[in-house]
This record gives structure tokens, sequence and C-alpha cells, in this order.
């Protein structure tokens, strides 16, 4: 079944845009290092923008994978594809909220950047072990996943730290 097939499927959650997502966001908060935390206000504009861009890419990739421009596109089918992979975008709301609470409390931008990147990496390891779980998949896998995925994220995080230390 591709894409197009899918158009009366029942919703389903894109686990992997959602992963993708949460990694991306720590990326876009350990990228800011260099020169000093960004404003919050800028944090949360750079995550949102980046992760709506990062969207609409998946999605024409998404389109173009299911034979588009070859094909007519209907537009029931790009609102499947978008919808299937928004969890992606999503992804960068959490840390741009947390970003924006620390602020409000009064904590520093360096507070608010080291508390959007726990989060996202946070995120990134709950997607992970939510995709194992909800395939059904044995304890080892679902250990592994959130492993897994948590060595990414420290992964950005000792990127992050070794970054703003030059």
């Amino acid at each position: 079944m591709n894409e197009r097939d899918t158009a009366a499927a029942p919703e389903r959650v894109e686990y992997a845009g959602a992963v993708y997502g949460s990694l991306l966001a720590a990326s876009v908060v350990a990228g800011t290092a260099e020169g000093g935390p960004p404003s919050p206000g800028d944090l949360v504009t750079l995550l949102i923008c980046t992760g709506v861009v990062f969207w609409m890419a998946h999605v024409y990739a998404r389109l173009v994978s299911s034979g588009y421009p070859a094909r007519p596109l209907a537009w029931d089918h790009v609102r499947v594809v978008a919808r299937r992979e928004w969890p992606l975008a999503q992804a960068s709301f959490p840390p741009a909220v947390v970003t924006a609470f620390v602020s409000s409390l009064g904590g520093s931008p360096q507070m608010a950047v080291w508390a959007a990147l726990c989060v996202s990496v946070a995120s990134q390891v709950a997607w992970a072990v939510a995709a194992a779980v909800k395939t059904r998949s044995s304890t080892k896998v679902v250990v592994v996943s959130g492993v897994a995925n948590l060595l990414l994220g420290l992964a950005i995080v000792a990127l992050k730290t070794a970054v703003a230390k030059h």
C-alpha cells in the first residue's frame, strides 16, 4: 500500500517523525552555543521555524516519493501526508514552551537553553520508547530503543558542551 492508498486509512502516530523532530530540536538548541545563548524569543522562533520547515520538506519528500509530479496531486493526499508528518514539527513545541516558561520565571537565557535541550532529549527518548511499546516490541527492544535514543541525545549535549567551551 502506498501513501496515495492511505487517504481513507485510520490515523496513526508517526513516531519516527516525532523522534527525528526531537533530535532536530536538540540539534537546533545545541547549534546556538556559538556566541553565547540566544535570547529566549530568538530560540523559540528558531525552534518553531526549523520544525515547520523540516516538516514541509518531509511532506514534499513523501509526495514526491508517492509519484508526484508524474501523477496529479490530490489535496486529500496532501492533507493525509501533512497530518502524518506533523509530529516532526510538533516535536519542536515542548522545548519552545519550556524556553518561554523558564524565561518568564526569570531564568537566564543559558538556563532556558539547557532546559530546552533537556526537554528535547527527554522527548526523543519518550517517543522512541512509545514507538517500541506501540509495536509490541519485547522489553529488551523497548529498553534498547530508550538507551539508544538517550545516547544520541547525550551526544548532542556533549557536542553543545564542546562547542560552548571554544
